[in-house]
């Protein structure tokens, strides 16, 4: 599979540039394409490419270069689903499909894979979920996906019968053909990535392809507590288990304060040392997950209980004259946001705002009760000034978020939360939101001098 064919490679970032680089040793001839300039991408990484033999082409996507001759269009998940390669690729019956798909076609056999998805909380979950399958299991568990790690950057060291842990995007769910998971987690769903999915339901359908594509075998874990999670997967054929941090149920569910796993009892949800409800839910499902493969209550308790988070969602960072600094750059739309106010019943300055992509600022009433200031940036800046002041928040509003956070240290006193949770994407002035995180938290240690 996938030797001696013509492949048309449509984006580079990470995947493209893993992809290129499996393919073109396996003989085929490989075409890259991406529409972005090609010094901004990594020299490095552009001088294997180019030794290795893959063709580059940047700046354009030429009308004539995508014809009947090729055999694949791998598309990045980052390309808008109507790109035009993609609709020429469709009407010339070219197959089009991303990286996974491409890599798990090539998998050994019998590799268990557990996949997790969601609209918030997938990161969390799939961190916590590999740190306790890598503390009972060892080199066998890997980890990739969606949490920066290309799932074919990994084949040459997943061996048979290893364990692979991966974060999986609606983004990457839009071409998944094949793959699957064994076990397969839903956190929740609330709208998200419209502008790039067309429409909340196509956006669900995604999602939940990946369990769509499972056997009667195979293991979908899912929130009770969600009704659009139950209602996209009721005809599923896979086994169905539950979590529910509201009811007693059969599954995972709260009670005085225990975490219990069909009625026994696994751990005290005051030793999860993350802030949240939703973070007690993500632990929820790491341990639907991790019990299908006999993983021990003293491992999960041990992993959990010294877990701080994931860097740049909900991160604590320091606490510096009696104000706490947290980075949320992730929170790049309104639900993160409402979950990350949800946390603190603190005075709070909240960073907010980004790229403009009609984002309803109106959903986070009812989140702002602990709000004292709300420092306005990014694109979108002028609607959250007048989001703010039709709610009497106090606001200061400024293009860059390095300039807002000198005002957010000047206003802040003893006992406040200052928190970056924008319920924005970053791509008017950053790469990626975690550059945002980045630039955050650099401003926090300028704080105590490091």
């Amino acid at each position: 599979m996938f030797e001696k064919k013509k492949i048309l490679i449509l984006g580079m970032a990470r995947s493209g540039y893993q992809a290129a680089k499996v393919l073109i040793k396996r003989e085929n001839e490989v075409i890259l394409n991406d529409g972005g300039k090609e010094e901004k991408q990594d020299p490095s990484q552009i001088k294997e490419l180019k030794e290795l033999g893959v063709q580059l082409i940047f700046e354009s996507h030429p009308d004539d270069l995508l014809d009947s001759s090729f055999d694949y269009l791998i598309k990045n998940p980052g390309v808008p689903i109507d790109h035009k390669y993609v609709l020429k690729a469709k009407e010339l019956g070219i197959e089009v499909i991303n990286e996974v798909e491409m890599a798990y076609r090539l998998l050994p056999k019998n590799v268990e894979l557990i996949g997790i998805t969601g609209t918030n909380g997938k990161t969390t979950t799939t961190t916590i979920t590999y740190k306790i399958m890598k503390k009972a299991y060892g080199n066998k568990v890997h980890l990739a996906g969606n949490i920066g790690y290309p799932l074919s950057s990994i084949l040459e060291k997943v061996k048979e019968n290893d364990i692979i842990v991966m974060e999986c995007s609606c983004q990457q769910g839009e071409n998944f053909v094949n793959f699957h998971p064994h076990v397969g987690v839903i956190t929740n769903f609330s709208e998200a990535h419209i502008d790039f999915m067309k429409t909340y339901e196509h956006y669900k359908h995604t999602k939940s392809k990946m369990l769509y594509n499972q056997s009667k075998e195979d293991i979908a874990i899912l929130n009770k507590d969600n009704k659009d999670v139950l209602k996209e997967t009721e005809n599923i054929i896979s086994n169905k288990k539950y979590f529910s941090s509201k009811e007693k149920i059969e599954g995972c569910y709260l009670e005085d304060s225990y975490i219990y796993y069909y009625g026994e009892k696994v751990m005290d949800i005051n030793d999860i040392k993350i802030k949240g409800m939703h973070n007690v839910e993500n632990v929820m499902a790491a341990i639907m997950v991790v019990k299908e493969y006999q993983v021990s209550n003293d491992i999960i308790q041990s992993v959990v209980s010294e877990f701080r988070g994931v860097e740049h969602r909900l991160e604590y960072i320091d606490t510096i004259n009696g104000v706490e600094y947290y980075n949320d750059t992730e929170a790049t739309n309104i639900k993160c946001c409402q979950i990350a106010l949800s946390s603190f019943q603190k005075p709070t300055i909240l960073f907010l705002g980004g790229l403009e992509r009609g984002q309803d600022f109106s959903d986070l009433d009812g989140y702002l009760e602990n709000v004292k200031e709300i420092i306005a940036i990014g694109q979108c800046r002028d609607r959250v000034v007048d989001f703010a002041t039709e709610r009497n928040i106090k606001v200061y509003c400024y293009e860059h978020l390095v300039d807002g956070f000198d005002k957010a240290v000047e206003t802040s006193e003893n006992g406040d939360v200052v928190l970056l949770s924008p319920a924005s994407a970053s791509w008017d002035q950053y790469k990626e939101c975690e550059e945002r995180g980045a630039e955050f938290k650099e401003k926090v240690r300028a704080l105590k001098g490091e």
